[in-house]
């Protein structure tokens, strides 16, 4: 330890889950359209995370230009074909327009662009030479507790039939609007905030369907939650047919097809993939009420999301289960006073056991240091933290362990990366040349 560990199995289990539900949404209420299931990269951009959910016959979501080399090498190493629809999100600069119209040019027929801005589709104009497909991603107001009203992140939804009828329509020969898109911050939730934005874009494809035949998607994001704890529970089938239900229900209001439907599942696909294993290397008690006990490594620079967000993982000590637990505050190796874990989803304290036993009979195992698992840590840490680079206080990254299937069916595992060393450091730093 300090170690990751991805389980590559977990990542085909849950899109099939998600598959299977909606299948189950789609009989349930006889619904016409199809369901499509997108990755978004930006979850964890790794080549086994990518190329393992692409085994199950996915899509894939880019965000940023870079993101398009990727699919090129996908698309080099056959894990993808000029079918597979590469939904283009984000606030697009030169590089990743042009990089777009590239992919669109050389034959990928379903890259679809999401316009989040109404400049956007210039550069497009300017630079595809064949026929494209274009979706809009709708600004959804945030939740009341949110410092701003309005997403900054695509158009007014009060803009968007103008801006259709001024820009798209009468150009069908050349581009089409293909999809309307949003996400929510705050995830796909069974409240009032959730269903009322949702309904909204719901409406507005009934509205623009009237007038733009072309448009046949609906874009929903992603947000499903992951397992944070051991109390977690949430009903993902009554979600997906909720959801369903209403698409059905406003389309068959309003007298128009119901569109096909696509998600952008990326902390759900990847989350639960991954654990973070640390040893505890010492106990320090400061004061009558706090006992620390201090981790090999940084929650800063492993796990940023416990120091940005206040996020909480699900963490178990992984031996030791029969000692006396009581309460404890994780301290992380760095001097900064924010590097600390006290508190758990569902209780505002950490128990775990004690680190040697009383009884003589444990001699042995009070020899071995306690370890701590922090569970489903998959998404975005290392896109957040950074892989290797410059950490805070110098802090290495851990070694990488995979664990997956090999052809034969046994479970294999491998070192992807070693601990990260001070000469990798020291070169970044200026120090070695």
């Amino acid at each position: 330890t300090p170690m990751k560990l991805t389980y590559l199995p977990k990542i085909g289990m849950q899109i099939n889950k998600a598959k299977k539900m909606f299948e189950n949404a789609f009989k349930k209420h006889k619904y016409e359209g199809e369901y499509f299931y997108c990755y978004c990269t930006k979850s964890s951009h790794f080549s086994f995370i990518v190329e393992e959910a692409l085994k199950h016959n996915i899509h894939l979501e880019t965000s940023y230009a870079y993101d398009i080399e990727i699919i090129n090498r996908l698309y080099q190493r056959r894990k993808i074909n000029k079918e597979t629809y590469i939904i283009c999100n984000g606030y697009k600069q030169k590089n990743y327009t042009s990089r777009i119209a590239k992919l669109i040019n050389s034959g990928f027929k379903n890259v679809v662009p999401i316009l989040d801005n109404k400049e956007e589709l210039q550069a497009y104009k300017r630079s595809t030479k064949v026929p494209f497909r274009l979706g809009i991603r709708v600004a959804a107001e945030e939740e009341p507790n949110f410092p701003f009203y309005t997403s900054r992140l695509g158009i007014r939804a009060k803009d968007i039939l103008e801006f259709y009828v001024d820009e798209i329509e009468g150009y069908e020969d050349k581009f089409q609007l293909k999809m309307l898109h949003i996400f929510l911050n705050k995830g796909i939730k069974d409240d009032i905030y959730y269903w009322s934005e949702l309904n909204k874009i719901i409406n507005l494809y009934c509205q623009l369907k009237k007038i733009c035949p072309e448009l046949d998607s609906i874009n929903i994001g992603g947000g499903f939650p992951i397992k944070h704890s051991l109390g977690f529970e949430y009903d993902y089938q009554f979600m997906i047919n909720e959801i369903v239900s209403n698409i059905k229900k406003a389309c068959k209001k309003a007298k128009v097809p119901m569109p096909n439907i696509y998600t952008e599942f990326g902390s759900f696909t990847v989350g639960e993939s991954m654990a973070h294993i640390y040893s505890v290397i010492g106990q320090k008690i400061q004061n009558d009420r706090e006992c620390w006990y201090m981790i090999d490594s940084s929650f800063i620079t492993t796990l940023p999301d416990t120091w940005g967000i206040g996020e909480k993982f699900l963490m178990l000590p992984v031996n030791k289960w029969d000692n006396e637990y009581h309460r404890v505050v994780l301290g992380g190796i760095t001097c900064d006073s924010h590097d600390y874990y006290d508190s758990e989803e569902h209780i505002n304290e950490v128990f775990l056991p004690k680190i040697a036993s009383a009884d003589p009979k444990d001699a042995a195992d009070n020899k071995e240091p306690l370890y701590v698992g922090f569970f489903h840590t998959g998404a975005y840490q290392d896109q957040i933290s950074g892989y290797g680079g410059i950490k805070h206080c110098l802090i290495p990254s851990p070694k990488h362990v995979i664990v997956e299937y090999d052809k034969n069916g046994k479970l294999i595992d491998w070192v992807y990366a070693k601990e990260q060393t001070a000469q990798s450091m020291l070169k970044i730093l200026g120090y070695l040349r």
